[in-house]
């Protein structure tokens, strides 16, 4: 297997024909296991309204907390300021790999912003951008230890995101049309 190339359970849901919500409700779980990660999160973004929503979330373990917004809400004005990540895929900046929020670099994340909004330690901040515009952050994490993401594992979630990309696309059109 090369290092872009996705295991054949991530490629088996994306090539089975099924609804959106299926495949993505098979697919968090699927980057789960892979990953061997607590928590598998998407939240998808309208670039056109800046509105958004985790739509999909996957824990291993109840004790985990669940990320999820039933509805699509505006990010506060404030959101950039405080969370570098998401400014980071607001400009379409490559996909971020932390393996420690404790000991990361403030200019990449802040500390305070991920303990009091997600509680994870390691995560992955996997940017589904489309023309220049984000369109979804695939989120896979750790709680209670550090992560190394290795070179295998970083080139999966960029080829499987590049493989979603359209299937993000498409569900936020569909929710907007």
């Amino acid at each position: 297997m090369t290092q872009q190339e996705l295991p054949s359970t991530l490629k088996n849901i994306l090539e089975s024909s099924q609804t959106l919500d299926t495949l993505f409700s098979a697919l968090l779980p699927t980057v789960g296991d892979f990953l061997q990660s607590d928590r598998c999160f998407l939240y998808l973004h309208n670039p056109q309204n800046n509105l958004g929503r985790v739509a999909f979330c996957w824990i291993r373990t109840p004790d985990v907390p669940t990320v999820y917004n039933e509805d699509w809400a505006a990010q506060p004005p404030s959101v950039t300021d405080e969370d570098p990540m998401f400014a980071a895929a607001l400009r379409a900046e490559p996909s971020i790999f932390v393996e420690d929020v404790e000991t990361a670099p403030a200019e990449i994340l802040n500390w305070e912003f991920e303990q009091k909004n997600f509680g994870h330690r390691a995560l992955i901040h996997a940017h589904i951008r489309q023309d220049g515009q984000l369109w979804g952050i695939l989120q896979p994490c750790i709680f209670g230890h550090p992560r190394i993401w290795t070179e295998y594992e970083r080139g999966v979630i960029n080829n499987l995101v590049e493989k979603i990309t359209p299937f993000a696309v498409d569900y936020v059109k569909s929710a907007f049309n």
